[in-house]
Order: structure tokens, then sequence, then C-alpha cells
């Protein structure tokens, strides 16, 4: 036996990238703080994805899917002989991993693409912005979850099998992966090194990076909710949400004695009443006169959250039944819903103070957009 090159460099430094890109990607799922690092990593994992099945095809010899297209037959086989204990050793990809291979391939397209579909539906953004409504965004949104899910329980398969196989057949193969080498019979044949590849593989994930994250610190965030400095403690960048329309006397009347909640943040029957009964607002009596007040409620009106195009106007509309009409943000279920993990020390620090102080976590509440990756809480 001796020492033979199996896998070529470009395919180890596509598998450790995929590993980090997917445990980033599944460990940023759940926060809405850490969407533009989510996304990043999904964005990551499609490139590499597409690489892999470029590089299956012109890649060495042991990265090419025709050294491991195994039949239905032949991974049936492979899994009996391992339970039996008696695997047989291949060199490259044996029929049991070469199936996990391709299942994670085409379920981290489809995961990576539902991605890119569900953010662009629900969020307005990336290369999907605007092809599906929110409804829709939100509907494939849940199918990106439980793609995500499998793709999960098919990497814990995998590396359950890749335990087995190194225990059954006394061969280290997760330090073959890294080296590259295996022990093989002499005369086998080797693959090839490539190192050029791989070192524009890397270079080209790096570029990425630093494109993804110094477009979003700079220029489109700076100029729509300010210096960039004001932003040093929102981790790590926030995506810039959609201009949503202003009005100055609506603005003026509203910021006098509070934030100017936007409009798409209530239902168009709620800023009715509130401007109905605008002699007994919540204890004040706003005191505009005629014209000035028709002119707030049209404005109201026209972009309220049944007419906006943001996702959390969308999702309190939609949480709220048309029999009830809300007077207050913080009564409406999918706002509860959203906070009801906050526990009464976050309402009491001094940074928050109160649950009508939506500036203090999200960076974006002036403009009304209120993006998922612009918000953090104050500690």
């Amino acid at each position: 036996m001796s020492r033979v090159l199996i896998w070529d460099l470009p395919t180890r430094v596509f598998h450790g990238l995929l590993i980090v890109g997917f445990v980033t990607a599944w460990t940023t799922g759940g926060s809405d703080q850490w969407l533009s690092l989510h996304s990043f990593a999904g964005c990551v994992m499609l490139g590499l994805i597409g690489f892999r099945l470029v590089w299956g095809w012109c890649g060495s010899r042991y990265a090419r899917f025709g050294s491991f297209a195994y039949g239905p037959a032949a991974v049936a086989a492979h899994l009996r002989q391992l339970l039996a204990g008696v695997p047989s050793r291949y060199l490259g990809h044996n029929p049991a991993g070469s199936a996990a291979i391709y299942g994670m391939l085409a379920l981290g397209l489809a995961v990576g693409l539902t991605g890119i579909l569900a953010q662009g539906g629900e969020e307005r953004h990336l290369l999907a912005a605007g092809a599906l409504s929110i409804a829709e965004g939100t509907l494939v949104r849940q199918a990106h979850a439980a793609l995500s899910w499998l793709m999960l329980v098919l990497v814990g398969c995998h590396l359950a099998g890749i335990a087995v196989e190194a225990w059954l057949t006394k061969e280290n193969l997760p330090r073959s992966m890294l080296t590259g080498y295996k022990e093989a019979p002499p005369g086998s044949a080797a693959g090839a090194r490539h190192g050029a590849v791989a070192g524009a593989l890397v270079v080209a994930v790096a570029a990425f990076g630093i494109c993804w994250f110094a477009y979003a610190w700079r220029g489109p965030v700076e100029a729509r909710i300010g210096p960039v400095d004001a932003l040093r403690t929102v981790p790590p960048v926030a995506f810039v949400g959609l201009q949503l329309p202003d009005d100055p006397v609506w603005r003026e009347e509203c910021s006098a004695c509070h934030l100017a909640y936007h409009p798409s943040l209530l239902p168009a029957r709620s800023w009715q009443r509130l401007l109905k009964e605008q002699d007994r607002h919540f204890g004040t009596d706003l005191l505009l006169d005629p014209a000035r007040a028709a002119a707030i409620l049209a404005f109201l009106q026209r972009n309220a959250a049944e007419h906006s195009p943001t996702e959390a106007a969308f999702k309190i509309n939609r949480s709220v039944s048309s029999g009830i009409t809300p007077l207050r943000i913080t009564e409406t279920p999918y706002w509860i819903s959203k906070h009801g993990r906050l526990g009464a020390q976050v309402w009491s620090r001094p940074a928050v103070r109160s649950k009508t102080n939506c500036a203090a976590c999200h960076v974006d509440a002036l403009g009304g957009s209120f993006e998922d990756s612009a918000m953090r809480v104050p500690r």
C-alpha cells in the first residue's frame, strides 16, 4: 500500500467552505438580526454548489461525477454490506456516500433558491426582489425551512455513515479529506492537485464577502438611515428597506409628541377612528383644524397597512381580524407575537423605557420599513 492523492485541492476547499457556509446559515437562520449574514452564507453555498457542478465534469479523476455514478442497486448492496460489517473499500466515493453527495447538492440548490425567493418576496431584497408577493414569499420561506431541516438530516446521515465506514474499514476518512491522500495499492491512479483553481475559489469567496459587507455598510445604508458610525451596534449589517411615502404635515404633527408611526403599521380603519376621535387622542386633544386633519387622514389611509409593500405591514394587517379596529400598534397580534419573548426588564432599560419607543431597537423606525436585520435590542 502507498499514499496516493485522491481528493484534489479544489474539492477539499469546496468541502471545507461548504461546511462553514452551512453551519453559519443554520446558526443564523432563526435570528432577524443576523439576516444579512444568513443570506451571505446562503449565497456562498449556492456559488460553491455551482462550482462543484462544473468541477464534477471537468475536475480531476475522483472529483468527476462519472467516478461515482452508482445506481440504486449498488447503493442498496453497499448498505447491506455496511449492516453486515463487511463494506467494500473504495478509493473515491462509495455508493452510499455518492447518494448522500447527490442528495446534498440537490437539497443545497433547493434551499438556496427558495431562500432567495423568500427574501425577494418577504423582504424585497436580492435578485428576486419583488418577484413574489409577501404572501407567496411567506409560503416559500416555510418550504425553505422544511428543506433546511431535511438537509440537516441528510448531513447527519452522511456523518454517521462516514463514522461507521471509518470504524469498519479502519480508515481515517476525515483525515483523507483534509490531506487528500489515501492508502492505495501500488499503481492506483492518482488525482491532480489543481492548486491554482483552489486559490481562485478562495479569492472569489473572499471578494464576494468584501463586496457584500462593504456595500451594505457604505452607500445605501448611510444615505437612507444615517451615518455609518451610528450603525456600529447593529450586527452585522442592516439591509436597506424600501423608501416609503412621507408627508411633511403628518410628520410635523405626529412627531411633536412621539415617534411618527408610519401609516403602514395600522389598517386604514384604525387611522380613520384615531382622526375621528382626535379630541380624545389618548387623553389629549390634537386640536387639528379640519383642512389639516383631512390632509393627514388622506395620507394615512393611502399608505395604511392594506396598501403598504413592507413585510411588517402585511403581517400586522393579516393578524388583525376584520371586525377589530386596533388603536395601538402594540395591541396587534403580530406585534405581540414578535415582542412577546421580551421580558419586563427589557422595557425598563434606560435606552428603551417604553414599548412605544420603536427607534430604541429599530434603526429604520423613522422610515417605517422595519427591516429584520436593522434591529437590535439595547443592553
